[in-house]
C-alpha cells in the first residue's frame, strides 16, 4: 500500500507513533534516516518505529526513475522499447523495498530490525463503529443511486452527505501528499524524520 501516494503510511505513522515516515512524495536519504535512529538511541530510546510506504524512494532512486521516465517519453521505436524494459526492471527491483531498507538500516545502525507488512493485517481488522456507519451510509446511498438509474459514478462521503461523483472525474487521478500538508508539519513538529 502506498505505491503512488503516502496518505495511508503518513496517517498510520502519525497514529502509531512512528519515529520515521517514508512516503513517495518526500525522497529520503538513508543516511539521514539512520542518523535519526542513532540519535534516538543516544537519547536512551531503545527502539524506533519506521513506517515505509511501498513507493518510498531515496533521492538517488527518484533521480534514476525520472531519467527512465524521460527516456520513455522522449524516445521512439527500439529505444523506447528498451527504455520501457529498463523502467519495468526498475520497478521489479523495488518489490522488496521495505526489506532492503530494513537490512540497510540494520547494517548502518547496528540495531536489530523487525519488519511487519501491514497489507492484510490492515485490511482485515475489526471495523470500528465509525467504519460501520460509513459503510451503511455509502451502501444505502449506492442502492438509492442504482434505483434512480444513476450509473457511472462512485459514491463519496462529503461531510454528512453522500454524493455521486462521475468515474471520469476520479479514474487515473492521483492526489499526492503535499510536502507542506498539516499532517507532515505536525509530524515534523514532534520530531518525526522524513529522511530529507
Amino acid at each position: 500500500m502506498g505505491h503512488k501516494t503516502g496518505w495511508l503510511t503518513l496517517g498510520a505513522g502519525l497514529a502509531g507513533g512512528a519515529d520515521v515516515i517514508l512516503i513517495p512524495e518526500i525522497p529520503y536519504s538513508i543516511d539521514k534516516v539512520a542518523e535519526a535512529i542513532c540519535e534516538r538511541r543516544r537519547q536512551g530510546k531503545h527502539f524506533s518505529i519506521v513506517a515505509v510506504a511501498e513507493g518510498a524512494m531515496s533521492v538517488t532512486e527518484e533521480a534514476g526513475l525520472e531519467k527512465l521516465i524521460d527516456l520513455v517519453e522522449n524516445s521512439s521505436g527500439r529505444k523506447k522499447d528498451e527504455a520501457k524494459a529498463k523502467l519495468s526492471e526498475f520497478y521489479s527491483r523495488r518489490a522488496d523495498n521495505t526489506l532492503r531498507i530494513s537490512k540497510e538500516l540494520e547494517s548502518m545502525t547496528g540495531l536489530e530490525s523487525r519488519v511487519t507488512i501491514l497489507g492484510y493485517l490492515q485490511r482485515g481488522g475489526t471495523p470500528s463503529p465509525a467504519d460501520r456507519v460509513l459503510a451503511t451510509r455509502l451502501g444505502t446511498a449506492c442502492a438509492t443511486y442504482i434505483n434512480d438509474k444513476v450509473f457511472g459514478v462512485m459514491v463519496a462521503a462529503r461531510g454528512e452527505d453522500t454524493v455521486p461523483v462521475a468515474l471520469k472525474d476520479v479514474i487515473n487521478k492521483r492526489k499526492p501528499v503535499p510536502p507542506e500538508h498539516p499532517w507532515v508539519q505536525s509530524a515534523r513538529d514532534i520530531g518525526v524524520c522524513f529522511g530529507d
